[in-house]
């Protein structure tokens, strides 16, 4: 009999996982019913080995912030017509064309039809679902104004969608640049620099340090040409794993912060992103202090994470969100500061935060249509300062054998 790996639920509301064999999954669901447990999924184990390989590059499986925009577009026009959870979520479920996304929604709806909120369900997947949105829909149970709620987080996810797209179009010149460069300099190494080094040994030139380091990287990758797409991978993985340490957050995000060029718009986006979602936030009924912990949690520049963890306890102590975000200026503009508590004395801090959030993201906006402008110079120094090296340590040897003749 194969052996089944189980999650159950028990009558009294607990979850209960194991292993069990039996004949089929309707047998270990008789099997647990007995023992006083409802099954909600089963696995045998050749199921459980065949998806450990895609958790190796779980990347490739992400979710889009397109994905779920529309879905949450398509969920607020369905429940203002009134159409029941499990039907939406079934009939949204068929139109996604990401799997993994497909698969979360139908086991949220089947977590919905056994009896569980919807804000429960959609808290066991995580990695699509960030503790913002879940907690607003949690808002929107509570107090009877899902549709609004539904409103509110599409907007929230279609700013943040926009503001990611701008950034990435902003990127895309210096990227091809920086990519054609490292490919020239590669076919170059592969091609041009063995066959000058056949010259140089055959003439007995004396080389210099620079064309010694060249040639032997060009004759390393003209022999070994097949392990660079292997180098390249590894490099990847390795910088993605160091990336995912808090050492690599730490090192990424004091580059971000400390960078002339990428300084000002890593603290326009962060800034626009944390008043953005506090503002939503608050607006849906959350309290303060539980919506500074949630947009704490869904930062990912780890120096901004900290500023509103303590900002959350601060509050939590009597403190103004104002006074407890002045000790933070060096990463949040003082125009936050003094808006924020412009808003707490008049009573309309989410009005206020709304709008400031409108600023900062025209501000990341114009200075992403500029990057280009001022990256472009940056490049054309970097390709002038490659070109030079080569050719100098080409040259240079050439150069001398020329003066000994």
């Amino acid at each position: 009999m194969p052996k089944y790996f189980y999650q159950a639920k028990t009558l009294k509301g607990d979850l209960r996982s194991g292993a069990l064999e039996a004949k089929d999954e309707k047998d270990l669901a008789v099997i647990l019913r007995k023992e006083g447990c409802l099954l909600i999924k089963a696995e045998t184990e050749k199921e459980k080995k065949k998806f450990t390989i895609p958790l190796v590059i779980p990347f490739l499986r992400k979710v889009s912030l397109s994905d779920k925009l529309m879905f949450t577009r398509n969920l607020r026009v369905m429940v203002a017509a009134g159409v029941s959870l499990p039907r939406s979520l079934k009939i949204l479920s068929e139109q996604s064309k990401n799997k993994r996304f497909k698969k979360a929604l139908l086991t949220t709806r089947d977590d919905i039809i056994r009896g569980q909120s919807f804000s429960d369900a959609l808290a066991k997947h995580k990695s699509i679902f960030s503790e913002l949105f879940v907690s607003m829909i949690k808002v929107g149970e509570e107090t009877g104004t899902m549709e609004e709620v539904l409103g509110v987080l599409s907007r929230q996810i279609e700013k943040d969608y926009q503001l990611r797209s701008k950034i990435k179009s902003a990127m895309v010149y210096p990227a091809v640049i920086i990519l054609a460069m490292i490919s020239i300099g590669t076919l170059m190494l592969i091609v041009v620099i063995p066959k000058l080094a056949d010259v140089f040994k055959d003439l007995g030139v004396d080389l210099p340090l620079t064309t010694r380091i060249l040639i032997a990287i060009g004759s390393f990758m003209a022999e070994f040409w097949y392990t660079l797409p292997v180098i390249v991978i590894v490099f990847v993985l390795a910088g993605r794993f160091f990336l995912k340490t808090k050492y690599g957050k730490v090192f990424i995000n004091t580059i971000s912060l400390k960078t002339p060029l990428i300084s000002p718009i890593t603290k326009k986006t962060n800034a626009a992103y944390t008043i953005r979602t506090l503002s939503s936030l608050i607006k849906a009924g959350v309290p303060i202090v539980r919506s500074l912990e949630i947009v704490s949690n869904s930062l990912t520049n780890i120096y901004y994470k900290r500023a509103t963890k303590d900002c959350s306890e601060r509050v939590k102590k009597g403190a103004k969100l104002a006074e407890s975000l002045s000790d933070y200026k060096d990463i949040y503009p003082s125009l936050v500061i003094q808006m924020i508590e412009v808003g707490e004395e008049t009573g309309e801090t989410s009005e206020i935060l709304e709008k400031l959030a409108e600023f900062f993201e025209e501000e990341v906006a114009n200075a992403t249509k500029n990057i280009s402008a001022v990256i472009e110079p940056i490049l054309m120094l970097l390709i002038g300062v490659a070109v030079a090296f080569f050719a100098i340590s080409m040259i240079q040897p050439i150069y001398g054998m020329i003066q000994t003749i």
